[in-house]
C-alpha cells in the first residue's frame, strides 16, 4: 500500500511538472540566442574532379646483335708479336757494334722488332677476321614506360538544406549533412521602438 501511495505521488508530480520543464527549456532555448529547426530535405552539391592514374606498361624488345670479333685487333695478339718481335730484334742488334754502340744497337733492334711484330699481328687479324669472329645473338630487352589515364569523378563538395522554423521554410548549404535538425540563432528585434 506504501508503495502504490509513494508511485503515485511520482506519477502525479511527473505529470504536473512536464509542462513547467518544458517551458524551462523553451526559455533556455531563447536564452542563449539558439533553438532548432527541422530539416526538410539535403540535396548534395556535387564537383567535378579530374584524376590522373599512372599506367605502367611493359613490353619485351627482341633484336639481334651483330657478329662481332672474339677480340679487338691490336689487343693481345698484337701485344704479343710486339714483345715477341722486340726480344729478337734486341738480340739481332746486340751482335752489331763494340761498347756503346752496341747499347745503341740492342734498342734499335728492340724498337724495330717491336714494330715488324705489331705490324704481323696485326696483317694476321685482317686476314683472319672472319674467321675470329663470334656469331650473332638474339637478346630480350623489357622496356618499360608510365603514361597518365585520366578520368572524371564527382565527389560532394556540400549539401543544399531545407530546414523548417515556426513553419517557414528556409534555404543553407552546409559542407557535411545535419541529419535531423539543425541549430539556428534567434534574434529579436524591437518594432517601433
Amino acid at each position: 500500500m506504501i508503495i502504490k501511495a509513494a508511485t503515485g505521488f511520482i506519477v502525479a508530480g511527473l505529470v504536473f511538472a512536464a509542462p513547467a520543464l518544458a517551458e524551462h527549456d523553451e526559455d533556455r532555448a531563447y536564452a542563449d540566442g539558439y533553438d532548432y529547426a527541422e530539416v526538410v530535405d539535403v540535396d548534395p552539391i556535387y564537383r567535378e574532379v579530374r584524376v590522373s592514374v599512372p599506367q605502367r606498361e611493359c613490353r619485351t624488345e627482341v633484336y639481334d646483335e651483330p657478329a662481332r670479333p672474339a677480340y679487338r685487333p691490336g689487343e693481345r695478339p698484337a701485344a704479343g708479336a710486339m714483345i715477341l718481335g722486340g726480344l729478337i730484334g734486341a738480340v739481332v742488334g746486340h751482335q752489331f757494334g763494340h761498347g756503346r754502340g752496341r747499347d745503341a744497337g740492342t734498342v734499335a733492334g728492340a724498337v724495330v722488332g717491336a714494330a715488324v711484330g705489331h705490324d704481323a699481328a696485326q696483317r694476321r687479324v685482317a686476314r683472319d677476321a672472319n674467321d675470329d669472329y663470334a656469331p650473332p645473338r638474339t637478346r630480350e630487352q623489357e622496356v618499360c614506360r608510365t603514361r597518365y589515364e585520366e578520368h572524371i569523378e564527382r565527389e560532394v563538395d556540400g549539401y543544399r538544406v531545407t530546414y523548417r522554423y515556426n513553419g517557414r521554410d528556409y534555404l543553407t548549404q552546409m559542407a557535411y549533412e545535419p541529419g535531423d535538425r539543425i541549430r539556428v540563432r534567434v534574434t529579436v528585434d524591437p518594432v517601433g521602438g
